[in-house]
């Protein structure tokens, strides 16, 4: 496998009608096209990306930012997302320049024409940061088959949990008809636990920092996690319109580099450095935020250097949406939907193994 495969920017004529049930992100689709307008400039004649962030967190872009990697770039935070679709649908009606999401989630968005190319992957799972499916002690739900019938909780629908969990019940043999007996329950990440522990649901879907502060306070079981289902792989990308990326290519550049390098640093960082930095960003920018999430972040995520896109965390998607009737068989070529030409551990600009300002780093 590579990891400097550079697919070119998307010829979005080439890519068939979606399907049905892609309707409605066709209709938001159209009506942002018409909208859309090149990235705003600063006073200081940097070029603006707004985005959307997360409460007690800190995002990639926003490391690069306090790291001093943007050269070109300036950040404008206009809120918090709870989801990757709404993220990416943000991206797209052009109320921000990125969003980030889940690749089959982006993948589906794709198939409708939407003009958005995936630049760098920015969460997956490892042997250190996961997420998974968990039940609470003395469930009665101790495999596959058990959730028939049963509430899952998820913090969005069409994106990853719902996702691995169809892939894992497939896997175990369920029936379609069993799967769709499995009831997915909406609950905001942050109430996961809390709905879990209350018997709202019989299952939870938990990631991130949200499931390690979970599983800290015990009680949990997992029923499987997603390192079992794929291994060590990215799971999601952040995007950019496709008329971001022609009107201010410089910007977009240094928005890459300065991500990819900003994931670097996180990635042959010490921990305990990692965690300071983040306490000190989120104290600093005066959100009315908590940070007692940070102790809980253990790793990048990410399998790659710099959060270069390897092509299977693309196309297993798409192949998933195509088995399971959402795509059209075709109707999306995998090497249109992402780039890594603008990070530089994928263009040659750095080596693979390459710190984050390019200096080699011990394997």
């Amino acid at each position: 496998m590579s990891t400097t495969s550079t697919a070119t920017r998307p010829a979005r004529a080439r890519r068939g009608v979606a399907a049905a049930s892609a309707g409605v992100v066709l209709g938001l689709t159209l009506s942002a096209c018409a909208g859309a307008t090149a990235a705003q400039q600063s006073e200081s004649g940097k070029t603006v990306f707004r985005y959307q962030g997360g409460t007690g967190t800190v995002s990639y872009p926003e490391l690069a930012d306090d790291l001093g990697y943007f050269e070109d770039v300036e950040l404008e935070w206009i809120g918090d997302v709870t989801g990757g679709p709404a993220s990416i649908q943000a991206a797209v009606t052009g109320e921000t320049e990125f969003g980030g999401a889940f690749n089959g989630a982006i993948a589906k968005l794709q198939s409708t024409g939407a003009p958005v190319t995936s630049v760098i992957s920015y969460y997956g799972a490892d042997e250190k940061t996961f997420g998974g499916y968990y039940t609470l002690e003395g469930s009665p739900i101790t495999s596959a088959r058990d959730l028939v019938g049963k509430k899952v909780g998820v913090n969005t629908l069409g994106a990853q949990w719902e996702t691995l969990l169809k892939e894992w019940l497939a896997r175990e043999g369920l029936t379609p008809d069993e799967i769709a007996q499995v009831e997915l329950v909406v609950v905001p990440p942050v109430n996961l636990e809390q709905t879990l522990r209350e018997g709202q649901i019989d299952v939870a879907a938990l990631s991130g920092v949200v499931k390690e502060k979970a599983v800290d306070r015990g009680g949990l079981e997992l029923l499987v996690d997603d390192t079992d289902l794929y291994g060590s792989f990215a799971y999601g990308t952040y995007l950019l319109r496709d008329d971001v990326i022609a009107k201010n290519p410089d910007a977009v550049e240094d928005f890459v580099q300065g991500t990819a390098r900003a994931i670097r640093w996180a990635q042959t960082t010490p921990v305990e450095e990692v965690r300071e930095r983040f306490t000190t960003i989120i104290t600093e920018r005066d959100r009315g935020e908590t940070t007692d999430l940070v102790p809980y972040w253990k790793s990048s995520s990410l399998p790659t250097p710099g959060g270069v896109i390897q092509e299977e965390e693309i196309s297993v998607w798409v192949d998933w949406l195509e088995q399971d009737g959402q795509v059209e068989k075709g109707a999306l070529q995998v090497d249109e939907l992402y780039t890594n030409e603008f990070n530089p551990y994928a263009d040659g600009t750095f080596a693979p193994d390459a710190g984050p300002d390019g200096e080699e780093v011990a394997p």
